[in-house]
Formats: C-alpha cells, sequence, structure tokens
C-alpha cells in the first residue's frame, strides 16, 4: 500500500508481510508460512506467541473485571507490587502502559528527589547511545540524535557522559557533582547495539553514586524479566539500584511497565505527583503475575541463560575471525553480532529465508529471542543466520561447525 493511500501514520517502514497467528517461537503469516522468531516482538514475548496459560489468564481476568481506576484499591496491582520488590528487595511500584513512561516515571521520580534534596535544577546523567523512548523527555535522555531531529526544544535538564566509562563520571562529579540528583543507563544498551559494559561498570557507578549521593537508576525495560540469564541485568552484580524500570517481556505482548524504588526514594511522590488512567489496571497486572509466575514454573530465565550461551559459541564458530565480522556477543538471549559496514538489508534476506531479525545501531544485527527457544531453534537460527551473512558478505567458504 502507499503511504499517500495508507489510514496509518506513516511512521515505520514496513515489511510487506502481516501475521495472522502464532504458537511458540513460531509465527504464521496470512498465507499460512511459517517463520522462526528471533526477535519477540523486540524483547516483548518472551513466553512465546499465544502461551496458554497467559491466554487463559487474560480471558478470565476479562470477564471478571478489565479496569476501574487508580482511585480504588486494584489488589491484583498489590499483589505484583509485591512480587517484584520481593524479587528486587526494592521498596514499592508505580505501575503504567509501557516502558517509556515507566522511564518517564523514573525520570519525575529522580527531578523531585532531587529538589526536595534542596537542588534547584536537578540534573540527570545519561548516556551516549542510549535509547528510553518517544516520549520528549526520555527521546531527550536517549543518546540518539536521530529519533531527537525536529522536536527540538527537547527538555534540559540532563549531562550526557559516554557508556561504559566510569572517569568521565568521575569528571562530572568533580565539576558539576552539586548538580546532579541521578545517574539513569541501562545495564546492557539494546537499541544502541546489543553494548555490554564491563563487568564492573555496574559496581563502579554504584559505589560513585553512594560517595555522591546520587540516585542510580537503571532501564531495564529491554533487559529484564529474564532476558540475560537473570531476572534483572543487574542483579548477578550483587547491587541494587535506587531506581529500576522494566515493561516489554512483562506482558509478554499485553502493555504494562513499573517503575520501582528503593528505600531512599520511596517516599518521594505523593497524591497528586504522578498518575495514569490505564496503569496498574487489574488486567494488565493479572497478566504481569502469570508472566512472573511462568517464568519461574518453566525455569525460562534459566532457558535463557543456557541457549544464550550455546548460541554465542555456534555464532563464534562458524563466524569469528572472518574479516567482516567486528564482533559476536551477547548476555543471555541477548546477542549482538557486528558487521563491518551496514547491514540493515539483512532483515529483509532474513524474512525471505522466514527468518524474523533486527538491525540496530546500522551495523549490528540484534537477537532477541523467546526464552522458550529450544536446542534445535537455536541450530535452526544459527545456521540460517551464518549462511545469510556470509552470502550477503559474497563470502563462500564454508567452515565446520
Amino acid at each position: 500500500m502507499n503511504h499517500s493511500d495508507s489510514p496509518l501514520m506513516n511512521t515505520y517502514n514496513r515489511f510487506a508481510v502481516a501475521f495472522d497467528h502464532g504458537k511458540g517461537a513460531l509465527l504464521y503469516d496470512q498465507k499460512g508460512n511459517e517463520y522462526l522468531d528471533a526477535l519477540s516482538g523486540i524483547a516483548v514475548t518472551g513466553l512465546g506467541h499465544a502461551h496458554p496459560k497467559i491466554s487463559a489468564c487474560i480471558e478470565q481476568q476479562a470477564k471478571k473485571l478489565i479496569h476501574t481506576s487508580n482511585l480504588y484499591h486494584i489488589p491484583n496491582q498489590t499483589q505484583l507490587a509485591d512480587e517484584l520488590t520481593k524479587l528486587t528487595g526494592l521498596r514499592n511500584a508505580f505501575f503504567t502502559n509501557s516502558g517509556a513512561e515507566a522511564n518517564e516515571t523514573a525520570i519525575k521520580l529522580a527531578r523531585l528527589f532531587g529538589r526536595k534534596k534542596g537542588i534547584e535544577n536537578p540534573q540527570i546523567i545519561v548516556m551516549e547511545h542510549a535509547f528510553h523512548g518517544r516520549t520528549l523527555a526520555t527521546l531527550t535522555a536517549s543518546g540518539n540524535r536521530k529519533i531527537q531531529a525536529g522536536f527540538e526544544p527537547l527538555v534540559s535538564g540532563f549531562i550526557r557522559a559516554p557508556f561504559n566509562d566510569i572517569n568521565a563520571l568521575k569528571a562530572i562529579a568533580e565539576s558539576q557533582s552539586g548538580s546532579v540528583c541521578a545517574v539513569f543507563f541501562e545495564p546492557i544498551q539494546g537499541e544502541g547495539g546489543i553494548r555490554i559494559p564491563d563487568q564492573d561498570y555496574l559496581n563502579q557507578v554504584r559505589t560513585l553514586c553512594d560517595e555522591q549521593g546520587w540516585l542510580m537508576a537503571l532501564d531495564e525495560v529491554q533487559t529484564g524479566n529474564g532476558r540475560t540469564g537473570s531476572y534483572f541485568a543487574y542483579q548477578p552484580h550483587g547491587i541494587k539500584p535506587d531506581i529500576l524500570t522494566t515493561a516489554k517481556g512483562l506482558g509478554n505482548g499485553f502493555p504494562i511497565g513499573v517503575c520501582l524504588a528503593g528505600e531512599q526514594v520511596a517516599q518521594t511522590f505523593g497524591p497528586g505527583n504522578h498518575g495514569s488512567t490505564y496503569g496498574g489496571s487489574p488486567l494488565a497486572c493479572a497478566v504481569g503475575h502469570q508472566v512472573v509466575e511462568t517464568l519461574f514454573e518453566e525455569q525460562l530465565i534459566h532457558n535463557a541463560a543456557k541457549m544464550g550461551d550455546y548460541m554465542l559459541e555456534g555464532f563464534k564458530s562458524l563466524l569469528e575471525g572472518r574479516d567482516y565480522i567486528r564482533d559476536i556477543r551477547g548476555k543471555g538471549l541477548m546477542l549482538g553480532i557486528d558487521l563491518d559496514d551496514n547491514c540493515a538489508e539483512l532483515a529483509s534476506l532474513a524474512l525471505s529465508q522466514k527468518l524474523l531479525i533486527n538491525v540496530t545501531a546500522g551495523n549490528t544485527i540484534r537477537l532477541l529471542p523467546p526464552l522458550i527457544y529450544t536446542q534445535s531453534q537455536a541450530d535452526q537460527l544459527i545456521e540460517t543466520l551464518s549462511k545469510l551473512i556470509r552470502v550477503f558478505k559474497g563470502d563462500d567458504r564454508t567452515k565446520a561447525r
């Protein structure tokens, strides 16, 4: 369809396919063709498509109660908040409909915390190559000039720093510490190209925040809910953030997000400081609860770690050492393959081979498979994509796995 003929705003360069239904890690188009999903709706459907427990949960809760208002108590909301605070050790939660809204909540929470500390114009340190959303505040916090262009004036109150550079943060501390209220970043940058920091980076940021009296705020919209092989990506580091956001995989496709606050900042908001018409609805929170329960019942977090290691090894065995491969990296089922040049065309080529992938940051193939992947599906992805990359780069060499 020509863009000018469409009733939809022209905000996506959509692929020429529409999916009719899905099951597990497979999707089926309107002609019945089967596709292997290695994208999960961009890290959303971690439990796979049409998971029977999620479908049943939606049906049962929809028959009972979909929406009231946050003017009243919502038991499902309290239950999910209790589960998430126990999982994280944080104090309380505010529910939203998306990751961008959760990040807006985090930004507002950090600013109000700073103001209550007596900082007249609180600044939040954010990172180069970050992605936090498409609202005005979150796109300003994002380190991507392409998504900001044309939407000026942007929101003030952010200081940009290079990711994975503790010395840059220390330099800001020396020059502007009194105006900073928080450091806000992704533990692994997703949209920025699956950028994984040094092993001790999160711990170093935590230490610096403690020394400076800053809040440590983590965006785990993409990395959370088992994606990296632990429930949240920060947890293996033995630290806790002061503010934590997540969304995407928490609803397995049903819109839900959450901003969690630790003890230091838990009482910052009061009635009237923030709100949401739909956030934390009985239906959304019932689904969130079922997702959390299913992740543990079906040992999907463990499977994400296991399959992630398996796939990383598989791609390295088939591709590593070729002159057009810059890097192969990953954490759990969040993998990136860097090529030496723009490879956006690979997403279309993969689609023609009935494989769903994504290219981000120009030359990074981003893989975000469902957490339910089997070894045979992992093998199919490794072999199909590796061959596609070789053909795309004109490399006829074969390399036994």
